[in-house]
């Protein structure tokens, strides 16, 4: 029996409310049981690398550093626990992929997770390329009440841990000590007083300062001087926004490595 392609999507539709499909920001959550989801974070990365096609020449080692770092980033903000990670590349596993897959995972090792840390992926063996390309994907489980977006709170500072950067207009290096580590990212999601936690991407830090203003119902009040650039792209998510209260700011940014920057103070509406 074929079945047609309207019994296949409402088919579908009752499978998605029976297991409750929703997105939070960049987000998908799957529910997997009362109160605990799988949090699915994804990114992807074209023409920086190694390869004679790429626009952005770095070591593949780099290439694969940098990629994998957005989902990881993104998981580690929700307040979710990473599971498994995957990588896709558009190239052989050849030395260039070899370089790749060690880049990715020496990032999830810097992030502290072990040795043995779930990693799979795909290559293509069949079609030649001369562009890196690379997607990646992690997977994390949360329990409802431990996710942190929305969690903002009337008061908080909004601030802005690392600067935003972004090829081919400025080199990104893993030792700038401009843009967030994972030692910072670690110190972040464990100070008393930080609440909602961000990466910033290609749309710039006023883009997503909404998104946590929004998703708390508050409104953001800029401060008059800005230290920096709050449009400009931050590529594989350079810098990280916070909310934090203000009676733990000063401490935050004490013991941070990674420069602290005040972006604003959420308000009510």
């Amino acid at each position: 029996m074929i079945l047609s392609t309207e019994t296949i999507y409402n088919t579908f539709k009752n499978i998605q409310q029976d297991v409750f499909i929703k997105t939070i920001r960049d987000l998908t959550l799957i529910r997997v049981s009362d109160k605990h989801y799988m949090v699915i974070a994804v990114d992807s990365d074209g023409g920086i690398g190694p390869q004679e096609g790429d626009v952005v020449q770095i070591p593949a080692y780099v290439s694969g550093r940098f990629a994998i770092r957005v989902p990881l980033l993104e998981i580690l903000s929700s307040g979710a626990t990473p599971v498994c990670a995957f990588d896709m590349l558009t190239m052989p596993m050849n030395e260039i992929g070899q370089d790749i897959l060690r880049g990715v995972k020496d990032e999830l090792k810097a992030a502290g997770l072990g040795d043995d840390f779930p990693v799979s992926g795909s290559t293509e063996d069949n079609v030649p390329t001369n562009m890196t390309g690379i997607g990646t994907t992690i997977v994390g489980m949360i329990h409802e009440d431990e996710l942190r977006p929305g969690s903002s709170k009337e008061g908080d500072l909004i601030i802005s841990v690392g600067k935003p950067k972004s090829g081919p207009d400025d080199k990104i290096t893993l030792d700038d000590m401009e843009i967030i580590s994972q030692e910072s990212m670690h110190l972040l999601t464990k100070t008393e007083g930080v609440h909602d936690i961000l990466p910033v991407g290609s749309h710039g830090i006023a883009y997503e300062v909404e998104q946590i203003a929004t998703t708390a119902g508050l409104s953001v009040e800029y401060r008059n001087k800005l230290e920096l650039n709050i449009e400009k792209s931050a590529g594989p998510s350079t810098c990280v926004l916070a909310s934090c209260s203000e009676r733990n700011f000063e401490e935050l940014k004490s013991n941070c490595p990674t420069p602290v920057f005040i972006i604003g103070k959420l308000i009510k509406e």
